[in-house]
């Protein structure tokens, strides 16, 4: 018989916890993590004053498949690599707590730090799909979101279902103690990279290399 494991209580937190503090939540498969990660957790820590940025390293993704995902262990090593930034902190939290979906992790953390404010971050990239989520509009009203744009998909995001709706709670610097349902979109100058991009640069370079004969 299987034992069903029940989400834990405890988190032990990855970094700095204190009441009151700022602290932005990316959550992704990071395979493998990129610059425009760390553009987009650079953008939100400086324009909404946070105090940290969490990576919270997915062992799946609902919307996406196993084909080609690394080892968990695997990308959450490749992500602090790349990560030289102590205001940034790679996590793999949901292992504990055994969630598979946003909503249900950002209960557990929210129910662990019931002090701290926390926002959703996400690139307009995944804006534009936000309302394929499991009960996207639950996030919305439980935290605060900023969409930090990102090349290629600003017009969509706009245009998104979400910001169709929180239109009206469109918010900037004060986004992290609004009360949501609130949503910022964030602009920098933009880096377009992805990791669909570099798993495909990746691939080619090994196709390249098999059938290039040897000297």
């Amino acid at each position: 018989m299987k034992i069903k494991r029940e989400p834990c209580h405890w988190i032990k937190p990855p970094g700095p916890v204190a009441d009151g503090m700022r602290i932005g939540l990316l959550g992704g498969s990071f395979n493998p993590a990129h610059e425009g990660h760390l553009y987009v957790s650079d953008v939100a820590l400086k324009r909404l004053k946070l105090d940290y940025v969490w990576w919270l390293v997915t062992p799946q993704n609902p919307l996406k498949g196993q084909t080609g995902l690394a080892p968990l262990a695997v990308r959450v090593r490749q992500a602090r690599k790349i990560v030289h930034r102590p205001r940034i902190v790679v996590a793999d939290l949901e292992r504990c707590t055994h969630t598979h979906y946003s909503i249900d992790t950002l209960k557990a953390l929210q129910r662990r730090f019931p002090r701290v404010h926390f926002v959703w971050l996400m690139g307009s990239d995944n804006l534009a799909i936000f309302r394929r989520w499991k009960r996207w509009e639950e996030i919305a009203a439980r935290v605060p979101i900023a969409v930090i744009q990102r090349p290629g998909t600003i017009l969509s995001a706009l245009n998104a279902k979400p910001m169709q709706r929180f239109a009206a709670r469109r918010c900037n610097e004060t986004l992290a103690t609004e009360k949501p349902p609130a949503i910022a979109i964030l602009d920098g100058k933009r880096n377009a990279q992805s990791s669909t991009a570099i798993r495909a640069r990746a691939a080619a370079g090994e196709a390249l290399v098999r059938v290039i004969p040897p000297c």
